[in-house]
């Protein structure tokens, strides 16, 4: 059985980390939404190298704003990562064609977007004077926590 996930970054601004989640995505066949501004151009060199020749494999969606993404994208269960949340990732029960949001590296989600999916808020577990983890690490643990929820299906 094929399931979909999606993975929406807002605003990143690290090019090699956008390469690394774009990896993962094609590794694991999820769609990889990337919402303005960029931090980077998306035919930075950084972002391309750690990407390596994996883009061919990857349904890339770029949007001006949140609110064009919001538009573009009505269904789906959203997620929002957070170090603000108090649930875990982990105590989730992720449903066929969610979408996990990740915010831009220096200052995560914005509260804009925070305060319109409050129940949805889930945080990586890290001790308390840790500001945070990676943004490319904080997406493959989630994303792959995702997968084993619904038993790897498509991959080996």
């Amino acid at each position: 059985m094929s399931r979909k996930l999606n993975i929406v970054l807002v605003e990143p601004e690290i090019p090699p980390n956008t390469g690394n989640i774009a990896r993962l995505c094609a590794a694991v066949r999820a769609d990889l939404h990337l919402i303005k501004p960029l931090g980077f151009s998306i035919d930075d060199k950084h972002l391309k190298r750690a990407g390596l020749d994996y883009w061919h494999l990857l349904n890339v969606y770029i949007y001006e704003n949140f609110f064009d993404f919001e538009a573009k994208n009505p269904e789906g269960k959203r997620f929002l990562a957070t170090t603000k949340a108090s649930k875990y990732y982990s105590d989730v029960n992720f449903p066929d064609g969610c979408y996990l949001l990740f915010g831009r590296e220096t200052k995560g989600l914005g509260s804009e977007i925070l305060k319109l999916y409050p129940q949805n808020h889930i945080r990586l577990p890290m001790r308390s004077d840790a500001r945070s983890l990676n943004l490319s690490n904080s997406v493959a643990i989630i994303t792959y926590e995702v997968f084993r929820q619904w038993g790897f299906p498509g991959l080996c």
